[in-house]
């Protein structure tokens, strides 16, 4: 895919589980030491079921780990104003030593979050991509000046800055048209989301033109997919336990896009449907288990962490 250079080994990242604080920090250690590549969050200001906000604790996580990447899967950039944004990512970024991965979406589907800040639903995509510019200038400029559609500001200086020059990688999450444009025009990466292997190469074939048109060159593109994930030995109990939780989080049914979208049953297997995803031209993985967090970390530890750099060959 000419206009995308890809990393060339495969990594494999966790959601973080929720619980107390102390569970929260055990988990990460935990799943740090056992060799996972990266910890990430998903991000809401008000959801149908309680969520954390995103940088906050990923800043409380990084406190506690050392080595692991800490991401956003995906931060709805849209809801806050550009400059709150950059100084928060700036900060979470520096006191984890350069770790922070910036994952990026629209969102759209609870439309109750976007009222409460006041920020109209259908401009979410406009803000998305004039933030994303935005976010690279304050971390790497002095007295930055802006006056675009959607936001006015400047001269301003943001200190410190990020621990990595330029700011954290950002990747684009999202599954139609305008993401693929923002993710080949704008981003350091895409991450899928309800996506076969066989949608993800047709994904990455169109976020190419867009690079290649946007005259980006061979440059360097971290190609993900964000996958719920449920590892039983038994493939029927792990759609259905994927089938409620799905529906519980979103609302929506679930019946039929679960086995689609889902990693779903023994790990031996679930390796193979990494694999799919791979040949596609993914390189790495967040999963998001939809069952214990512990039971996850031990499924990953029986073959799956370790088959992984085979994938490749």
């Amino acid at each position: 895919m000419s206009g995308l250079r890809f990393p060339d080994e495969i990594r494999c990242g966790l959601t973080l589980g929720g619980g107390s604080p102390e569970q929260i920090l055990d988990f990460a250690r935990r799943a740090e030491a056992a060799g996972i590549d990266s910890l990430w969050t998903g991000d809401h200001i008000a959801f149908h079921v309680p969520i954390l906000e995103s940088l906050s604790l990923l800043a409380f996580v990084a406190a506690a780990t050392r080595r692991v990447r800490l991401g956003t899967a995906v931060y709805l950039l849209a809801l806050r104003h550009p400059t709150l944004a950059a100084k928060t990512g700036a900060s979470v970024d520096r006191l984890a030593g350069g770790r922070l991965v910036l994952g990026v979406g629209v969102g759209g589907e609870f439309p109750p979050e976007w009222e409460a800040v006041g920020v109209p639903v259908r401009e979410r995509g406009s803000r998305t991509d004039e933030s994303i510019g935005l976010l690279r200038r304050l971390w790497s400029e002095e007295r930055v000046v802006h006056r675009g559609r959607h936001f006015e500001f400047g001269p301003v200086t943001l200190e410190p800055r990020p621990a990595r020059a330029g700011g954290p990688p950002i990747l684009i999450g999202g599954r139609r048209g305008p993401a693929f444009r923002r993710a080949g025009r704008l981003g350091d990466g895409y991450l899928s989301h309800m996506c076969s292997p066989e949608q993800y190469r047709k994904n990455l074939e169109e976020i190419a033109g867009h690079a290649r048109a946007a005259g980006r060159g061979e440059a360097p593109f971290e190609p993900g997919a964000f996958l719920f994930a449920v590892f039983d030995e038994r493939y029927e109990a792990a759609l259905e336990r994927a089938v409620t939780q799905l529906e519980r989080i979103y609302r929506v049914p679930f019946r039929d896009a679960a086995p689609k979208y889902a990693l779903l049953g023994r790990p031996e297997d679930c390796l193979e449907q990494l694999r799919r995803f791979v040949r596609a031209g993914c390189r790495s993985f967040v999963l998001a288990p939809l069952m214990s967090h512990d039971q996850a970390l031990d499924a990953l530890g029986q073959g799956l962490l370790s088959g992984l750099p085979g994938l490749l060959r």
